[in-house]
């Protein structure tokens, strides 16, 4: 068994945005090659998965164990038997391909074919297969002005995309690598609605203690909370997730509140709510309607029949608009094996109630037990429109849920 490089530990540590993105970062010779540590690890702490491939210049002014240090991956330096270029830049291998910093050599080379290195060879495969490339100039301001470094930038400007440079101290510097992060999180799901944005969620169900041991639950996974969760994070907002006890992982990139109970759950609502005004509230939990009274200690198993009283467990949505009149609520209603019609008037009843600005319905019956993992929702607003996602993965549905999401709240 292969064990994880020390330097993956940082992945995710910041956010989810770019989790599945691979990235291939080259680094032209210049003396702000320096930065290109930088902008990796930002780049991995957003869940990319970088590559490097730095080109001879580059590499007697840094080390290429420097490389694979920050990124856990094999730097590229030259081009083998293992083909290289084919495996980092050919058709869907890599989601975008970023040169930083790029020289007025490089730019050069892709816009006029020439292919004699590393990079102008990644480059060169990677502009054939269309696959995103990313140029952060920089070189002096003479270089920069100069007519075929113009003419270059002018034939590449709607084929590729420049991030401009900084003009100082007569030189086009390197835009920083905080810019450069912005530029990629934007370009993979930053939305200028949701960036900044408080949002608290509940998702995962919830247990009901009988005894010390024994429980009443329900089989809540939380799996699409908990991408839906992930993608308001990859659109940039600040997520809180108040997370009962489901089998997903929660995306790192939220503060997770971890509950068990029902009353756990919505004291923990309470206790947020309290202490920070959100902009948007998801209650997407499978939270029980009814709620137990436990035993000190456990049942005996020598009992032949067992009465068991449920009391009735708070409406957590209930509550939300009287602590927060201002906030945009989402609710969610899950119903089985009725009609659509039935559903969606079902949903409509519970909007009314509760104040919600979006209700998402869905059947968790027969259908959806035979795959839990597909599934149809949709979205009632409150102007009685309704939207349906058609039936697909929970993913698809994450995404689905906060375009709806943005467009409403806009």
């Amino acid at each position: 068994m292969t064990s994880k490089h020390p330097s993956l530990d940082i992945v995710e540590s910041h956010g989810t945005e770019l989790s599945g993105r691979k990235i291939v970062l080259c680094i032209a010779g210049s003396v702000a090659a320096y930065k290109s540590l930088e902008l990796a690890r930002l780049l991995m702490r957003h869940g990319g998965d970088v590559t490097c491939v730095a080109s001879n210049a580059v590499t007697k002014l840094i080390q290429p164990d420097y490389f694979k240090w920050a990124t856990g991956n094999e730097v590229i330096t030259k081009l083998t038997g293992n083909l290289e270029h084919i495996r980092l830049a050919d058709y869907k291998q890599s989601d975008i391909i970023i040169v930083y910093p790029a020289t007025a050599n490089t730019l050069g080379k892709l816009a006029n074919g020439i292919d004699d290195t590393p990079i102008s060879t990644v480059l060169t495969v990677g502009f054939g297969a269309k696959i995103p490339i990313l140029m952060a100039l920089a070189m002096h301001e003479a270089m920069y002005e100069n007519s075929a470094v113009l003419r270059n930038i002018e034939f590449l400007k709607d084929k590729i995309e420049f991030i401009s440079p900084q003009m100082i101290e007569g030189k086009a510097k390197a835009a920083e690598p905080d810019d450069v992060l912005e530029y990629v999180l934007k370009k993979f799901g930053h939305s200028p609605v949701l960036d900044g944005k408080r949002i608290l969620i509940t998702a995962g169900p919830t247990i009901e203690y009988i005894d010390p041991i024994r429980v009443i639950t329900n089989q809540s996974t939380g799996k699409t909370g908990v991408l839906l969760a992930s993608q308001l994070v990859s659109a940039g907002a600040r997520v809180t997730l108040v997370y009962g006890p489901g089998s997903e992982e929660p995306p790192k990139g939220a503060k997770i509140v971890r509950v068990r109970t029902v009353n756990e759950m919505f004291d923990a609502v309470k206790k947020e709510m309290k202490s920070m005004k959100f902009d948007i509230v998801i209650l997407s939990a499978a939270a029980a309607d009814y709620t137990t009274q436990k035993t000190k200690s456990k049942i005996k198993s020598t009992k032949e029949r067992l009465v068991i009283t449920l009391q009735k467990a708070p409406k957590i949505i209930d509550h939300i608009k009287k602590m927060q009149p201002d906030v945009f609520l989402v609710g969610f209603k899950a119903e089985t094996d009725i009609s659509k019609k039935s559903l969606i008037e079902a949903a409509k009843k519970k909007m009314t109630e509760s104040k919600a600005d979006l209700i998402i319905a869905n059947d968790v019956g027969a259908r959806y037990q035979k795959n839990p993992e597909l599934n149809e929702v949709f979205i009632i607003d409150n102007f009685g429109k309704v939207i349906g996602s058609g039936h697909t993965t929970k993913l698809r549905i994450s995404k689905f849920i906060r375009k709806q999401i943005e467009k409403k709240f806009a």
